[in-house]
């Protein structure tokens, strides 16, 4: 499954259908040591993955620096994403201690969507990376739900006239491959469509086995418009890997009993059809005809290996008929064995 390549827009870059979530390499809630950051990315990399993606804000510069110095020593082709948006200032200070990323390095991330600040992010990237080319460059948390309904219009104007334009740029002068948003909300992505030519899209936790509202207008305009989707959350930040068992993670908070009384619907035709949960989780988006990859973190080599085992058991028919059927999945979501089963070309 790791091995299936297919390929973003009309931009002839082809990603690994499982590609690799950074944000563990920058030590989010638990620090991860050089080794066994190392380690695991040799492990994805044996297991055929060649699509990985980072971010400045993750780790602070520390998932870039690590991801890079991995990748600076392969032979084979793969692709590389990072972000902007952020852009990292030293700290004079004492380091905060209310972080998500735990000794981490010592910047400090300050919102900046303009043209310089994008270009500038770029060159920080590639300074971190030590790599000589970016492929894919996402506009990393642009949305009123990060920044709030008042301050959104103009961030998304800042975002859109000068970062957009920057990275468009950069895409003819063939300095990157193809930029899109990545982000938590579906509807900014739609927004974004209706200015701009972007070809890709990282929605995080908006396409997944708890909710599918994205198919609603904005993945069939993917298809209409052949921009593609990296899906990652696919896990909405735990549940579907844990169950929803107290404390279960959604959205990077406890979720809430209606999350909760949804997923164990969800986990009980699961058990049914004696299929792990996160197995349906990691399998249903990639159904999807606007989606080329799926990217779930992993912190250790097993987090790995269990993702692909995930990616290639084999799963009834059944199990998507039923999870209709209650109305856990929308009816007009492609599923395993649909016709609608269009999802890019595997190589």
């Amino acid at each position: 499954m790791a091995r299936q390549k297919r390929q973003i827009g009309n931009t002839g870059l082809d990603v690994s259908v499982l590609g690799f979530g950074g944000a563990p390499l920058g030590n989010m809630y638990r620090p991860l040591d050089d080794a066994q950051a190392r380690e695991t990315l040799q492990v994805a990399w044996d297991c055929g993955f060649r699509y990985f993606d980072t971010a400045p804000r993750y780790g602070y510069g520390l998932s870039e620096r690590r991801t890079g110095d991995f990748l600076r020593s392969q032979t084979e082709p793969y692709i590389l994403s990072t972000k902007v948006g952020r852009l990292l200032h030293r700290i004079a200070g004492d380091i905060p201690k209310d972080r998500p990323f735990v000794d981490a390095l010592p910047f400090v991330e300050v919102y900046d969507y303009s043209y310089d600040a994008v270009m500038r992010s770029i060159e920080d990237s590639w300074q971190r990376l030590g790599l000589r080319r970016i492929d894919i460059a996402y506009i990393h948390d642009i949305g009123s739900l990060t920044h709030g309904k008042e301050d959104h219009p103009r961030l998304m104007r800042d975002a859109m006239e000068g970062g957009a334009r920057a990275l468009d740029e950069l895409k003819k002068a063939g300095l990157i491959g193809a930029y899109g948003l990545g982000v938590n909300e579906w509807e900014v992505c739609l927004e974004a469509l209706k200015s701009t030519d972007m070809d890709v899209f990282l929605l995080a936790g908006r396409y997944t086995l708890l909710e599918q509202e994205a198919q609603e207008s904005f993945l069939p305009e993917c298809v209409r418009r052949n921009a593609s989707v990296v899906v990652g959350g696919a896990f909405n930040s735990g549940i579907l890997v844990t169950g929803p068992k107290p404390g279960a993670k959604y959205d990077y908070e406890d979720a809430p009993q209606h999350i909760l009384d949804r997923a164990q619907k969800i986990e009980q035709i699961c058990s049914d059809h004696n299929v792990p949960l996160a197995a349906a989780a990691i399998q249903f988006p990639l159904t999807h005809p606007a989606v080329v990859s799926v990217i779930p973190g992993a912190s250790s080599p097993r987090h790995v290996t269990q993702a692909v085992e995930w990616a290639e058991l084999q799963i009834p028919s059944a199990l998507w008929r039923d999870l209709r059927d209650q109305g856990l999945l929308r009816a007009d979501v492609p599923v395993p064995g649909d016709d609608l089963l269009t999802g890019g070309d595997a190589s």
